[in-house]
């Protein structure tokens, strides 16, 4: 399974785990890059002293590649950048920033930069900045999100049309099938959250991975646009938005709801009436909890079997 993506990340699969908040630690980094995909940590949620020590664990855990993603709007990003050259990591993947802040200077000691798009625009920004690879996400995504709702099935081929660089396609895909249609449609990759919420690697609290493997189609909404547009499961913190909006909130209304550390009390915590539950609409598909490693070899697996079944017809 050779492409452009597997030769710049020296990887076995196309396969990407999602570098997501209070999820993403260093053993399912570890554990994803050691069963052939690239596992990404997510310094998101992370103090720069964690990331540190996130990073030495996630080297002795592995000998194969895996990286870091780095969301640019959080505080002490400077200092994240500085641990990450540092420590010798060879992949970081940015997210919700310019692409040119610190692209030049990943790049100048010798990183390989990939940045996460969600429209043809910041495609063609991030190519412009030099970037390795860009990650298109899909309105169906978990997390934070687009504001434009573009779905990946519309975004990966407006996306291949315009650029150059390779292209990883992000927002539904959990499944071997997900992974192939996205790839017919112009993808070099994928890159994978929700269903590695739903590992036993992963660093969320239990309770909300529970929550996951129960969602149904429907049970998760995008909102707070106005603020940064969030993807989750609908639960008593989501109710409490809802009810705000329907008395047409000042911006700073939200902000005051929303409070802070929303999401560690969510995903993390395991309160699962008060806090934010990031996950993708795929959740609905979700059915158990499994190591990372099954996930990864189900997904090449069935990816094959369908890919097989494809050319027949």
């Amino acid at each position: 399974m050779q492409n452009r993506i597997t030769n710049l990340f020296n990887i076995k699969y196309p396969l990407i785990q999602a570098g997501m908040i209070w999820n993403s630690g260093w053993r399912l980094a570890s554990a994803v890059s050691n069963a052939g995909g690239l596992g990404i940590i997510g310094a998101g949620s992370m103090y720069p002293e964690v990331l540190l020590e996130h990073i030495q664990k996630c080297k002795k855990a592995t000998d194969k590649p895996f990286g870091v993603n780095v969301p640019m709007l959080y505080p002490d990003i400077d200092k994240i950048i500085d641990i990450i050259i540092s420590e010798g990591v060879k992949i970081v993947f940015t997210s919700a920033g310019n692409p040119k802040t610190y692209t030049s200077k990943l790049k100048d000691n010798g990183i390989t930069v990939v940045h996460v798009v969600s429209s043809v625009k910041f495609a063609l920004k991030a190519q412009e900045a030099g970037v390795d690879a860009v990650v298109a996400e899909g309105f169906e995504a978990g997390g934070h999100n687009g504001r434009d709702e573009t779905t990946t099935f519309t975004l990966i081929p407006m996306v291949k049309e315009k650029i150059d660089i390779p292209l990883i396609a992000a927002g539904g895909i959990a499944t071997g099938k997900g992974m192939l249609a996205a790839m017919v449609l112009g993808a070099d990759a994928v890159q994978v959250g929700s269903r590695f919420v739903a590992s036993e690697e992963s660093s969320s609290h239990q309770a909300f991975k529970k929550m996951v493997v129960e969602a149904k189609e429907g049970d998760t909404m995008l909102t707070l646009k106005e603020l940064a547009p969030v993807r989750m499961l609908k639960n008593k913190f989501f109710n409490d938005v809802m009810e705000l909006y329907t008395k047409n909130p000042e911006k700073e209304e939200l902000i005051e709801l929303l409070g802070r550390a929303r999401a560690k009390k969510g995903m993390f915590e395991g309160d699962l009436e008060e806090g934010e539950l990031e996950i993708g609409q795929i959740s609905g598909l979700i059915h158990d909890i499994k190591p990372a490693a099954k996930i990864v070899e189900e997904m090449i697996a069935e990816f094959k079997s369908a890919k097989d079944e494809v050319s027949k017809l």
